[in-house]
């Protein structure tokens, strides 16, 4: 998949992850977040989470991952939804939108394999401008967070209407222990 980047400063490929992208994805984690990023509530779903492989994007320059977001498979109160996390851009690469042709890329990508909507813990003024919203103050994720930090996208009409309760693993797509 490559997508139009022409609206940013400079040329990026966004392709599917493969497994070859692991360590540079591990190295681009740990420039943009450090680590402290594994007490974050959102890790408590990605552990033992398998993530959807056909739906985590990576951004190349000239050959080399300078961004990468990766898609969940969680439930809310039992329904469907993906769970967008981590969203990593290489601090010499922020500023330039690539976020958020991540962000657009990997929700037209989940919106085609037919899942409802996407929830993620972020910044409201940078996720509204791809749509997301205010998540419903019934949606629990498994620790604290902000309320105004749990924000929502339907991929189809009414894919956000109704949810509440807790976020979990969907049990169907987490690995074997």
């Amino acid at each position: 998949m490559t997508i139009n980047t022409a609206s940013l400063d400079a040329a990026y490929e966004i392709s599917l992850e493969t497994p070859a992208d692991a360590a540079a994805i591990e190295a681009l984690l740990n420039r943009a977040f450090g680590p402290g990023r594994f007490v974050k509530v959102s890790e408590r779903l990605r552990e033992g989470n398998r993530p959807l492989s056909d739906l985590c994007l990576t951004a190349r320059s000239d050959g080399e991952v300078v961004g990468s977001v990766r898609l969940w498979p969680v439930q809310i109160g039992g329904a469907p939804c993906a769970f967008l996390g981590p969203l990593a851009v290489d601090p010499s690469r922020q500023g330039e939108g690539l976020g958020q042709a991540l962000v657009a890329a990997a929700c037209e990508a989940a919106a085609s394999a037919g899942w409802p909507a996407v929830l993620l813990v972020g910044h409201p003024p940078f996720f509204a401008k791809v749509g997301f919203v205010q998540a419903s103050t019934d949606i629990r994720l498994p620790g604290p967070v902000e309320a105004r930090r749990l924000l929502i996208r339907a991929l189809r009409d009414g894919g956000a209407d109704n949810l509440a309760g807790d976020v979990v693993i969907d049990p169907a797509s987490a690995p074997l222990s």
